[in-house]
């Protein structure tokens, strides 16, 4: 994550992994390169952020994985999302949507 450019608020990375995974299935890589390219470059998720937070959703059943060969032939682990996944994606969605739209409405209060 670039530290001069934003941080990332808590429970922001569950909703950003959940929303990544929707696209497609992919590593644990893939999903740190689809998260930049979602953000426009503004999130950088570092390893350190990412796997804990993978293996965190997993063990909620957001998550399921399994072993397979990534681009450059290396095994790596792949996410997709659950059933409950999609459905945790909708509410983190809602509940997003609801959040940012207060926090604009009191930027631009008068």
């Amino acid at each position: 994550m670039k530290n001069d450019n934003a941080n990332l608020l808590q429970g922001t990375l569950d909703l950003l992994i959940l929303r990544a995974l929707s696209l497609e299935p992919n590593h644990g890589l893939g999903v740190a390169r689809r998260i930049r390219q979602l953000t426009r470059d503004t999130f950088d998720v570092g390893a350190g952020s990412l796997f804990p937070a993978l293996h965190r959703l997993e063990d909620k059943g957001w998550l399921a994985s399994e072993w397979g060969e990534s681009e450059n032939r290396r095994r790596a682990r792949f996410y997709r999302l659950t059933r409950a996944g999609r459905k945790q994606l909708e509410t983190e969605l809602a509940s997003w949507k609801r959040v940012s739209t207060a926090i604009q409405w009191a930027i631009d209060a008068t």
